[in-house]
């Protein structure tokens, strides 16, 4: 099964999107046994790119999984339109809109899932960590996304409140946000009842 982040961006930022296929071995009379997850496409919509132009993309990604894919998009400030579009346009597959918080806990309103930066990012850190999940070499974005997660740090506010971001003047975390999408659906299968377990590609 896979999972789709994207991470949309503004007029200077990239969009990016994230592909995360959540591995399991089938067992008998059980549940299917988790072994890990691993990113098997990376990718920066160029800039410029219209809110048209961004959707079609993220259609035509899930056409080519076949349809055996979730996706997570971030829904935060100027997300809503591209959400409104996604609803919208022929997707064959679940989509979770994603509001990106500073907050505490994640929770659900049944169309928005609101979830903390700081669970995003340190899902990713720890799955890195424990080593259950892999960053295919090969992708040509590949080094872009490992020195996004070298770069990122715990930033506090001045109201007290911590956040997550890269570090110094032109870093960008887009990469890493849709990659930490990608994998918080992931682990969380039966999130969207929508997704359908279809041939694989």
């Amino acid at each position: 099964m896979y999972y789709v982040g994207v991470d949309l961006g503004k007029q200077v930022d990239f969009t990016a999107v994230a592909i995360v296929e959540r591995e399991e071995r089938p067992r008998a009379w059980m549940e299917p046994l988790f072994l890990g997850l691993s990113v098997r496409w990376l990718e920066r919509v160029p800039l410029g790119t219209s809110y048209t132009g961004v959707v079609r993309r993220i259609v035509d990604i899930g056409r080519q999984l076949g349809w055996n894919c979730g996706i997570a998009v971030d829904a935060t400030s100027m997300g809503a339109p591209v959400i409104d579009m996604l609803r919208e346009a022929p997707l064959q597959c679940e989509m979770v809109p994603v509001v990106i918080t500073a907050g505490e806990e994640a929770n659900n309103d049944g169309r928005v899932w609101r979830v903390p930066k700081r669970d995003l990012i340190s899902g990713l850190q720890l799955n890195l960590e424990k080593g259950l999940l892999r960053i295919a070499r090969d992708l040509r974005q590949t080094p872009s996304l490992v020195e996004e997660l070298v770069e990122m740090r715990t930033i506090w506010t001045r109201t007290g409140r911590v956040s997550w971001g890269a570090v110094g003047v032109g870093r960008h975390d887009d990469l890493v946000t849709a990659t930490a999408l990608g994998c918080w659906m992931a682990e969380r299968p039966t999130i969207g009842n929508g997704v359908r377990r279809l041939p694989g590609i």
